[in-house]
């Protein structure tokens, strides 16, 4: 038995794979059990059927994980390239930014590091504040 847990379009789901053969897999989704019919090679595409708990509305065909299109509209984080500490920050909420342009200077290792726009956009959020401490990885500037 394995266990995954989902996000799909800010839907959790927790997916429970209980036994597989060659043709098929019991797995429960949420608490309702199904029968999913494996996908073969020059098969028809794997087709989802309901096996317990009838007093629940019927759930939508799920597309096979191959023709599903994620869309991804949310505005894009700057992040710290390695830890340091913030020394001086250069824009607004608001600014408009060029790609290229510097945002804010992190000091790491006693260098001044230029953190610089990675597209066109406008500033939404500014995570940090001077003095802060990063860490490699952690959101600085949200543009969109």
């Amino acid at each position: 038995m394995k266990s995954f847990k989902y996000t799909i379009n800010g839907n959790v789901y927790r997916v429970i794979v209980n036994d597989i053969n060659e043709s098929s897999a019991e797995v429960e989704v949420n608490g309702t059990s199904y029968t999913v019919e494996l996908d073969r090679p020059g098969k028809k595409p794997a087709a989802v059927t309901r096996v317990t708990n009838p007093t629940r509305p019927a759930v939508a065909p799920v597309k096979p994980i191959s023709q599903v299109t994620m869309v991804v509209s949310a505005p894009k984080a700057l992040k710290s390239p390695l830890p340091g500490t913030i020394i001086d920050i250069t824009c607004n909420v608001g600014d408009s930014v060029k790609k290229g342009q510097k945002l804010l200077i992190l000091e790491a290792m006693k260098m001044e590091n230029s953190i610089n726009s990675e597209k066109d956009g406008i500033v939404k959020e500014i995570k940090v504040n001077r003095g802060d401490v990063v860490l490699e990885g952690v959101d600085l500037i949200v543009i969109e």
